[in-house]
């Protein structure tokens, strides 16, 4: 076998390793390692199509990294799984293509902080652009190994990517001088004071893991799980029966001392959904008012389809709307309400929303050529509508919680918006059963844990099945209800209105990135320091 070939497959091997929530996240400090020097290899090699082969080999290591670590996305939608799959792959290929040909233009110490300042900015753009898909991003691989990242209170997930990609260019060396002819025995010690690079900032998070301490206000809520199955029965039940799943499933838990209830996301989603201009007259509505009358405390936290109407125009009134045959036009949202005795309701829209099955990528663009092309999960197809803003609910003891739904959790810099509209704690609702009993509800869930240490926001998280749970600030998982379970869980959640560096700031470390990266890269066209490149 190629040395090239085996140095593709060992790398992509050690990032699928890597991942949580099966993996060991100690190897993601030289999972990238032997890709840095494949590199090297083909730009210094006899190669006639330099640029092709690095592409080659690097695609190959990240297609096995994505294929391994996200296939279950298959469980839900063959094609979704098939273009996140192999476009994420071709992405970080064209990264490391790039980087070569940085090789080529600037010193090699240059070069190295050019592809990170890349894959930083890239990281930062995967996180907005219409096909939005970080779940690889590189600091969401210590999701499971929280004692060593209590320090993303300050940078955030991106820190972590920071640290995967400083030390695997620190092992670089090493590995050129054993494939050079060092004996691995001296390699080895060698190396042994760089592991200081991985040991120093686990020693601050642990430092600052101790000095951390919870917040003796407190709320209690409970959160729901249904386990229904979301292909089939889901949507069998309509909303006055799932009212009375909630009221059994939590018959033993709910008293005058509970705050919150949760249920999942799109709980009550028969039909099209609640419409917004007039929802609060219907009879379902007087029912969820009788239920939290019931408990004077209770606020109710709920996912809940919900659509608006628009009269006939020749223009869409919105960018998310969808048009009926008879001129009409229509927003639907994914929407979370609160509903409390007393109080006026509140609700927010889901505005991270998931491509190909919530909303069209590009639908200015793309619709007038394709038509209308999401994908049916037994809900209604259309482009779901968003909000610009991040609501936050507040009960009438002023307690405020942010209602996060599903996808909306990966994406830390946008849960730092909730925070400083004054949540106090996280609220996250959830549908993860579309991929069945696999990593990725699990994975899901672990990202959570991310965003509490990030924010020091405790969550309480309530899914259609597993995983259910709270999460305290420190990222410690507390209770939780496995996979197709049904029932309800009670915890105490500690409340903090306090906010991080990162919370304030938010991915800082990636603007700079994006600063840095456009800096190198006019510099590497310029060719002013070419005849000082390396290669």
């Amino acid at each position: 076998m190629k040395k090239e070939l085996k140095l593709s497959l060992i790398s992509g091997l050690l990032m699928a390793l890597a991942w949580p929530t099966y993996g060991l996240s100690f190897l993601a400090f030289f999972g990238i390692t032997p890709l840095l020097y494949l590199v090297e290899l083909i730009n210094k090699g006899q190669y006639k199509r330099k640029a092709w082969s690095v592409f080659g080999y690097s695609y190959l290591a990240f297609f096995i990294w994505n294929i391994i670590t996200t296939w279950w996305i298959y469980n839900s939608t063959g094609f979704g799984a098939a273009f996140a799959i192999l476009c994420n792959s071709s992405f970080y290929a064209i990264i490391f293509t790039i980087h070569r040909w940085s090789l080529t233009r600037l010193p090699q110490k240059t070069s190295y902080l050019f592809l990170i300042s890349f894959w930083m900015t890239f990281e930062k753009f995967h996180l907005n652009w219409d096909f939005s898909w970080p779940w690889l991003n590189l600091g969401n691989v210590f999701s499971e190994s929280i004692y060593w990242i209590q320090w993303y209170e300050y940078t955030g997930a991106f820190g972590g990517t920071l640290w995967v990609l400083l030390v695997n260019f620190i092992g670089l060396k090493y590995l050129r001088n054993y494939f050079g002819g060092t004996p691995l025995k001296n390699v080895l010690k060698a190396y042994i004071p760089q592991l200081l690079w991985i040991a120093i900032p686990i020693v601050i998070s642990m430092v600052i893991y101790l000095s951390t301490t919870e917040s003796e206000k407190s709320t209690k809520v409970v959160v729901l799980q249904p386990n229904l199955d979301p292909y089939q029965e889901k949507y069998q039940y309509t909303n006055p029966q799932l009212l009375q799943l909630t009221k059994e499933s939590t018959a033993g838990q709910l008293d005058e001392t509970v705050d919150f209830l949760l249920t999942p996301e799109g709980y009550f989603d028969e039909g099209y959904g609640l419409n917004l201009s007039n929802y609060n007259r219907s009879s379902f509505y007087q029912d969820i008012k009788k239920f939290t009358a019931q408990y004077p405390t209770l606020s109710l936290v709920t996912g809940a389809q919900s659509i608006r109407l628009y009269p006939r125009s020749k223009t869409a009134p919105s960018v998310t709307a969808n048009r009926l045959n008879n001129g009409a036009w229509y927003d639907v949202y994914n929407s979370v309400f609160h509903f409390e005795d007393e109080l006026e309701d509140a609700y927010y829209h889901k505005s991270k929303l998931v491509v190909g099955v919530e909303y069209m990528p590009y639908k200015k663009y793309l619709e007038p050529i394709f038509g209308e092309f999401l994908l049916d999960f037994g809900g209604t197809i259309a482009t779901r509508g968003v909000q610009k803003s991040r609501t936050v609910f507040t009960n009438k003891a002023g307690i405020k919680t942010a209602p996060i739904v599903c996808y909306e959790s990966i994406y830390g810099a946008y849960v730092t918006e909730y925070v400083r509209n004054s949540a106090q704690f996280l609220s996250i609702i959830t549908n993860d059963a579309w991929w069945g009993n696999t990593q990725g509800h699990q994975q899901l869930f672990s990202y959570a844990r991310l965003r509490a240490i990030e924010n020091r926001r405790a969550i309480a998280r309530s899914a259609n099945t597993g995983i259910s749970g709270f999460i305290n600030t420190k990222g410690e998982v507390l209770q939780t209800l496995g996979y197709e379970q049904r029932g309800s869980l009670s915890g105490i959640i500690p409340l903090n209105s306090k906010l991080t560096f990162y919370s304030i700031y938010g991915d800082y470390l990636a603007r700079w990135s994006i600063f840095l990266f456009g800096l190198f890269f006019l510099i590497a066209l310029s060719g002013r320091l070419k005849e000082k490149a390396a290669f």
